[in-house]
């Protein structure tokens, strides 16, 4: 940047290349690459949530996933309480709303853990659980989606010991297997991880192996296709409960792993990971519980059988967990739901972009449900939009659906407001930026004597946002003392 005014009566400004059109009188930011923009706010949109069940879903975890081949998002849950019904249920997204067909029962009985996964090779759903009755065991089920509806095979039991928590899946498009990983109760708690494969409407599986030796819980996974690699987070009670991830590979009917590397050295909770295809990163969201139990984010690389990463980001300055983490294959965003503790357990949504191993965070978009429980996202990749499905707590703990779309994230933060646009210029040419001391001429509607922010949609408020950045103080209607 070059300085081009610094005098006593407050005219300091800069010179610097404007990246997109700047406004007269809006505020500015400076872009890693040295150049400006304004500050542009987001346009993500969220719809009105949709009761998918009006019963008590809080038996278990509503678990969303995408039918890729029908375009059709399919829900898992417990249906009552406490003794929930294992039903599923197909959602068509249009615009930004959603409606379902009929509820159909693939467990008549207890059930938990709920997980659903699309098998793009069989063109198949399958729905882990565990089934209450029998020990809790690990069991997974395949359904075929027709229309509006969903038709099961017979279910198949993947952990015959029983005890089975915090069970999740992934598809591996490179071998064309299911994998399942989860917390075996009956077995110390240990982390293991299975491998299916589907035929029909069935599915079989391999034998288990333990990726982690020690009490394992809050299991999360997802498939790098770059590196065709399986990457497992997770919270390492062995280990202080610290964040953990390890890399998995898959052979054949079964599943081999190389070193547990640890992401947070602190009690983290939830962790959530999701691969960005377009940086070829993964992604986990989590709650550092060392760290007051932000909600927080960390890019990791896979290399070999290995995973290393950078710094975590903190996305969320209040208690956040119920973590679920997808990519927007459409907008190349990673898009995090989750329950937010600052804004009465709301579930939220945050959007990041990553670049290099760091990742940048927008501020978040209300979802709805007061004191809503166990968050589940899928990403419906026909009308690029996300799905967030939730237990309502506020509202008789229904079963509840809604569709999201990601603008581009927020660009401002505290560190790269510099300023207001002293005059506005086209995309690619020179713009001159009234600095902190100079006076801006280029408002209206000022109270003097007023303290003034920049709003994460570019305006001005008499009161902070999320970030707080301060813009400086009012000396008449159209004149403002820029940081003042």
């Amino acid at each position: 940047m070059k300085t081009i005014g610094n005098n006593p009566d407050k005219t300091r400004q800069t010179q610097v290349v404007a990246s997109g059109a700047l406004p007269n009188g809006k505020p500015v930011v400076v872009n890693a690459d040295g150049t400006v923009s304004v500050v542009s706010g987001s346009d993500s949109t969220a719809g009105t949530p949709v009761v998918f069940e009006s019963a008590n879903t809080g038996a278990s975890i509503p678990a969303a996933g995408f039918d890729s081949s029908n375009n059709k998002v399919v829900i898992a849950y417990a249906d009552g309480f406490p003794d929930g019904i294992g039903t599923a249920i197909v959602g068509t997204v249009s615009g930004t709303s959603i409606s379902f067909g009929t509820p159909v029962v693939f467990y008549n009985n207890s059930t938990g853990n709920c997980g659903v996964t699309f098998d793009s090779n069989s063109n198949k759903v399958v729905i882990t659980y565990t089934n209450g009755v029998d020990s809790s065991k690990g069991t997974a089920i395949v359904g075929t989606v027709s229309g509006t509806s969903i038709s099961f095979g017979s279910p198949t039991v993947f952990n015959t010991g029983g005890s089975t928590n915090s069970v999740v899946s992934t598809f591996d498009s490179n071998s064309n297997k299911v994998v399942v990983a989860y917390q075996d109760s009956i077995n110390s708690d240990k982390g293991t991880a299975i491998v299916g494969t589907v035929s029909g409407t069935s599915i079989s599986f391999g034998s288990e192996v333990i990726f982690n030796n020690a009490a394992t819980s809050n299991v999360g996974i997802t498939f790098d296709s770059n590196s065709n690699k399986i990457v497992i987070g997770y919270r390492d009670s062995g280990n202080s409960s610290y964040g953990t991830a390890i890399v998995g590979t898959v052979s054949g009917t079964s599943i081999s792993f190389g070193s547990e590397v640890v992401f947070e050295s602190a009690s983290v909770s939830n962790p959530s990971p999701a691969f960005d295809s377009n940086s070829n990163k993964v992604v986990i969201a989590y709650r550092d519980n060392g760290n007051s139990n932000y909600g927080t984010a960390i890019v990791g690389t896979v290399s070999g059988t290995n995973i290393s990463f950078g710094t975590a980001v903190v996305f969320k300055e209040a208690n956040s967990t119920r973590m679920s983490t997808v990519f927007d294959t459409n907008q190349n965003l990673i898009i995090i739901a989750y329950r937010n503790g600052g804004d009465s357990n709301n579930v939220n949504t945050v959007v990041g972009t990553v670049s290099g191993t760091s990742i940048s965070f927008g501020s978040s978009t209300r979802i709805g449900g007061v004191g809503a429980e166990y968050v589940s996202a899928t990403f419906d990749t026909s009308n690029n939009k996300a799905v967030i499905s939730y237990v309502d707590n506020g509202n008789s703990n229904y079963g509840t659906a809604a569709v999201f779309e990601a603008g581009i994230p927020i660009n401002l933060t505290a560190e790269n407001y510099i300023g207001l646009a002293a005059s506005g210029v086209p995309d690619g040419k020179a713009a001159k930026i009234n600095l902190k001391g100079a006076v801006d001429e280029n408002q209206s509607g000022l109270t003097a004597g007023q303290s003034y922010y920049v709003q994460t949609d570019g305006t001005l408020g008499t009161t902070p946002a999320d970030p707080s950045v301060f813009a400086g103080t009012a000396v008449s209607a159209n004149k403002l003392i820029v940081k003042g």
